[in-house]
């Protein structure tokens, strides 16, 4: 089976948890009614507040998490694979929270989770300031999926500044990589479109990235802009700023067309850096 019909869901999640449950359960129904077998949902699904303080109150282990529970169910009544772009859990040692997605199949069951590796520790100059290693652990592993219909990346949001990760996840055989995000409306502006459409490019890899969007209740606003890009750089769909459904019918074959037209992944070679004072 080389043809995928995916969605993506574009949220802006409040501080209220069973809203953004209710808000999401709508539209993945709707993304299956439109004929969507795979859909991904954005980073920070369940919750959206970076006031100091507040994750703290809403965070559970993942066995208790209502918003994972409500979605594996959904996923098997569906008969649809469903990936939650992140959810915030207590990490295993309950000392700070996990950034963690979720691959779900159609019978609801969890089949590959990856925790967030780089944190979003960075001031970009829109009055707020973010320090997601002070409540967050970055993960470790890479994680790479090899389902039934496909071969899946995950990353989740500032990763994709980092192109080694997804040279690393192409080089084991992805062909597609989700790209769960809450990205700012200042850095979305600025880099948004050319950092999903070079990872794709670069990596000859299918792109699907599903986004926050919109004034969220804790001041935050996200960019939003969801998009799913082939592994030539085309947008095949995109969101604007509210919440909604966009979805793409992609050809897995195009995977390895791209990378047989430019062969990167073969080219590469090691070097080393020689430094002239």
């Amino acid at each position: 089976m080389s043809k995928l019909h995916c969605a993506c869901v574009q949220l802006r999640s409040s501080d209220v948890i069973q809203e953004n449950i209710e808000t999401v359960s709508s539209l993945i129904r709707e993304a299956a009614r439109g004929g969507a077998k795979y859909i991904v949902t954005p980073e920070n699904t369940s919750f959206l507040d970076i006031r100091k303080g507040a994750a703290r109150k809403l965070v559970v282990a993942q066995p208790d998490d209502l918003c994972l529970k409500a979605l594996r169910l959904l996923a098997d009544e569906l008969d649809v694979w469903l990936q939650i772009g992140s959810l915030a859990v207590l990490s295993e040692d309950q000392t700070k929270f996990a950034n963690r997605s979720f691959l779900i199949n159609s019978d609801g069951e969890i089949v590959a989770h990856y925790d967030k590796i780089h944190m979003f520790d960075v001031e970009v100059g829109d009055g707020q300031s973010y320090r997601e290693s002070r409540s967050y652990m970055a993960g470790n592993w890479a994680v790479l999926a090899d389902t039934q219909f496909a071969k899946i990346g995950m990353s989740i949001c500032y990763d994709v500044r980092f192109p080694s990760l997804y040279r690393e996840l192409a080089q084991a055989g992805a062909q597609l990589v989700t790209l769960p995000a809450a990205f700012t409306q200042v850095t979305g502006e600025a880099h948004w479109h050319s950092l999903i459409r070079a990872r794709a490019i670069e990596n000859g890899v299918f792109m699907l990235a599903a986004a926050q969007g919109g004034l969220h209740a804790d001041g935050r606003e996200t960019y939003g802009h969801s998009m799913i890009a082939s592994p030539w750089g085309d947008i095949l769909a995109e969101a604007g700023e509210d919440p909604c459904v966009i979805s793409a019918e992609i050809d897995l074959d195009e995977v390895e067309r791209a990378r047989s037209r430019i062969p990167s992944l073969q080219h590469g070679k090691p070097f080393v850096l020689k430094r002239f004072e």
